[in-house]
């Protein structure tokens, strides 16, 4: 059974074990999802699925997008990813949440927070300057490197940029409650991802 979800970010709580353990927990509104195109070997040079998430308006959709909807018959989504799979599926076939359950073991894909332009300190972690003795240079970026060799600063030095906004992915996190008919699911601490975030939930590949 191929075990992933596109689902949306709903925020955070938390949820108390029979023992009165506090667990904090992600809700995610997941699924359904329904396939839209479904990709062979023979056709595509690997065995695949399409599936949509969300609903939006056709006049939001681009031309070709719009095309491959009305070809499929199925209404317009807002969202569209791929999943490696040999399992047979049917164009409009739905996954939905029930795909998983207590205790499963699953992969979350998102994009971070940004966080906009960041300096080496909140960015990297690293130590201000000194804050009293004249130095008037407290939170800079200090030393670049060395002197006469090679006299240019190395790739990969860390320095002030832009700041999340990236895709993360967190590993083997547990899933700790399945809602088939709200179509949602709890997922274990924290996920990446601001609230309404597109999240790409798969059985983890470490479990």
């Amino acid at each position: 059974m191929l075990k992933a979800i596109l689902g949306k970010k709903v925020g955070m709580t938390q949820i108390f074990t029979e023992d009165g353990a506090m667990i904090p927990v992600t809700v995610v509104e997941a699924g359904p999802c329904v396939v839209t195109q479904v990709k062979t070997v023979e056709s595509d040079g690997y065995d695949a699925v399409q599936v949509g998430f969300g609903s939006i308006r056709e006049s939001l959709v681009n031309r070709p997008a719009a095309g491959q909807f009305k070809k499929a018959g199925l209404a317009v989504k807002k969202y569209l990813r791929e999943f490696r799979t040999a399992e047979e599926f049917k164009v409009g076939d739905e996954i939905k949440v029930d795909v998983f359950e207590n205790g499963d073991k699953v992969d979350v894909t998102g994009i971070s927070k940004g966080k906009g332009y960041a300096g080496a300190i909140k960015r990297w972690g690293q130590h201000r300057g000194p804050m009293a003795h004249g130095s008037k240079y407290h939170r800079g970026q200090g030393s670049m490197g060395a002197k006469a060799y090679p006299g240019r600063v190395l790739k990969t030095k860390k320095m002030p940029g832009h700041m999340g906004s990236v895709q993360r992915t967190i590993i083997n996190v547990e899933v700790v409650g399945v809602d088939a008919e709200k179509n949602m699911l709890l997922i274990k601490g924290s996920v990446p991802g601001a609230k309404g975030q597109l999240l790409t939930i798969k059985k983890s590949t470490r479990a």
